[in-house]
């Protein structure tokens, strides 16, 4: 934890940017980022698990777009409605 202590006759700005200056040195940040977006690690059957869906997703998609039951803007969307119909269809 990073700890600062006004001196005497301090003024906020210099408080702040020799705050500042420490949490860049103490590599926080860096730390943080690097953090931010980790993911798990994936077993191999979980990935081709994950590789086998979106393959017959994609190809449901096709079928009902060539088929006329969906447009090609209702493939782009994430419309809650088009997800349940290619679910639908799924099965």
């Amino acid at each position: 934890m990073i700890e600062i202590k006004r001196k005497d006759g301090e003024s906020v700005e210099s408080l702040v940017r020799r705050f500042s200056k420490k949490v860049q040195q103490s590599g926080l940040i860096l730390r943080t980022k690097k953090r931010r977006f980790y993911e798990p690690p994936t077993t191999k059957r979980e990935e081709r698990a994950n590789a086998l869906r979106r393959g017959i997703i994609r190809a449901r998609k096709e079928y009902l777009r060539k088929t006329g039951q969906l447009q090609e803007e209702d493939l782009k969307s994430r419309n809650p409605k088009v997800m349940a119909m290619i679910k639908r269809s799924l099965h």
